[in-house]
């Protein structure tokens, strides 16, 4: 196996089996939680006067190490598609959502000393690191794939509530707009209450005060909570699709492994990774496994197929 592949291997397809790829994946995340903590103390005047080395030596070590991670990731990435052009595929993985991330984490600090942007915004923009932490937690990814499968739903949902808030934003301007001038000045200024209002979330600094007004904002607040609903139903929807689509392909492998009757060492080993991949939880896939066994042994006729219960038990 090529330097590059393993490489890949290491970082990308992370074999559960392999100790070097736990090893990295825990030190990439201690380094990611340490800049975080880091980022958020430093912004108390007092520990940033006292522990001020301390920070910028976290800041550099940390830039360091994900530059090269970045750099090793985009080199590796040609292992994707070994049969496809270098330069493309290259350039391929560095749009993909995981290296967009990557590059985010470092680049506020090139800008920083390229540009000599504002400190105290880099000190803000470091903490997209946070956002590497959801290469190490799977729900986090299955989040992000459900969100982007139901990205046009997702945007046909919130063009509905954007045309709903310039409408409500229109007539609550022109039902209050005289007997309040202050609140409601104009339309865009009447956007703030209808946004709170159609979010339900009802701050209750700006409130209409003439009939019409007060009507509008049952209406308002009705609408709001259907709408609320709609994008919350969609993603459960999708999440409960995916995890049973994932239990699916996690059993379908189950399947082509018991062909013989049997799981072998090696066999549980591609089953871990495959696990690992599809993101299921060790309960998850054990109690899969299980059942697989259980009817395979109903098949073979150790079970009675009445009663279920072994045909010839042990002897104590």
């Amino acid at each position: 196996m090529s330097l590059r592949r393993r490489i890949w291997q290491l970082l990308e397809e992370r074999p559960s089996t392999d100790r070097r790829t736990l090893l990295i994946d825990q030190f990439l995340l201690w380094l990611i939680v340490i800049n975080v903590i880091a980022v958020i103390l430093e912004s108390v005047p007092s520990l940033s006067v006292s522990y001020q080395a301390l920070f910028l030596y976290i800041n550099l070590i940390s830039v360091a190490v994900f530059t090269v991670e970045y750099v090793i990731r985009v080199w590796a990435s040609v292992e994707r598609d070994p049969g496809a052009s270098s330069l493309a595929t290259r350039l391929r993985h560095m749009r993909t959502p995981m290296a967009i991330i990557d590059l985010a984490a470092i680049l506020p600090f090139y800008l920083g000393s390229i540009l000599g942007i504002d400190l105290r915004v880099l000190r803000t923009l470091r903490l997209l690191r946070i956002l590497k932490l959801s290469r190490y937690f799977s729900g986090i990814q299955t989040l992000t794939d459900v969100l982007l499968a139901e990205a046009r739903p997702m945007g046909a949902a919130l063009f509905v509530m954007l045309v709903l808030m310039i409408l409500a934003s229109s007539g609550i301007y022109w039902a209050e707009h005289l007997a309040q001038p202050e609140a409601f000045r104009s339309i865009p200024a009447s956007m703030w209450w209808t946004m709170v209002t159609l979010t339900t979330v009802g701050y209750g600094d700006v409130v209409p005060i003439t009939p019409v007004g007060r009507l509008l904002g049952v209406v308002i607040m009705l609408l709001g909570i259907g709408m609320v609903a709609l994008p919350a139903g969609m993603l459960a929807s999708r999440f409960s699709e995916e995890l049973h689509k994932r239990r699916d392909d996690f059993s379908r492998e189950v399947d082509s492994m018991l062909d013989d009757g049997q799981i072998s060492d090696s066999e549980e080993d591609i089953l871990e990774d495959v696990r690992e991949r599809l993101m299921l939880s060790e309960e998850e896939a054990a109690n899969i496994v299980r059942g697989h066994q259980e009817r395979l042994d109903h098949q073979d006729g150790s079970y009675c197929p009445h009663c279920g219960k072994p045909l010839n038990p042990t002897p104590r």
